[in-house]
């Protein structure tokens, strides 16, 4: 398993252990619409074990 697997799975398992209950979130729309522009511009590519980020705006 790569290690960006790897980090992934274990941030998985930290907020899976949450208790939803007790969190309230009321995120404005601007911020989800940020956030979710943000993730569809980024793009990570990997090469001989080396990770490069890219925005594409």
């Amino acid at each position: 398993m790569m290690l960006y697997e790897h980090k992934i799975t274990l941030m998985a398992k930290i907020y899976s252990n949450c208790n939803p209950k007790n969190i309230q979130l009321n995120p404005k729309k601007e911020t989800v619409d940020f956030l979710l522009n943000y993730s569809k511009a980024l793009r990570v590519n990997c090469y001989n074990n080396m990770k490069f980020e890219a925005l594409l705006n």
